[in-house]
């Protein structure tokens, strides 16, 4: 396991309300296998965009380029009024893109 990844803080240890509504999201969508991930989510990375209204996060270490085969993105109804997109590489949550919301909790 990459170092990163092991001493990342988990998702629902660092805003537990956020990762109840990531859960809700996907259960709605019919995510089941995605929503069995997110109590073992870590937040490895923070988006290095610098925009106000960006809270995205890496859930695995970055790859060096594209993601290539395997990768999906996974548009779900956000619980407020922005964005809530996911990258997933076979099957794995990798990125969770959060845009336009309050700050997480």
């Amino acid at each position: 396991m990459d170092v990163r990844l092991a001493e990342a803080p988990l998702l629902r240890a660092t805003w537990p309300i956020f990762a109840g509504e990531l859960a809700a999201a996907l259960r709605e969508y019919g995510e089941d296998r995605l929503t069995e991930q997110v109590d073992r989510l870590r937040v490895v990375e923070a988006c290095s965009c610098e925009d106000d209204f960006c809270q995205s996060f890496h859930t695995a270490p970055r790859p060096d380029g594209p993601y290539g085969d395997g990768h999906r993105n996974v548009a779900l109804d956000a619980p407020w009024s922005g964005y809530l997109v996911l990258d997933v590489v076979h099957d794995e949550i990798v990125y969770v893109e959060v845009l336009y919301r309050s700050p997480l909790c």
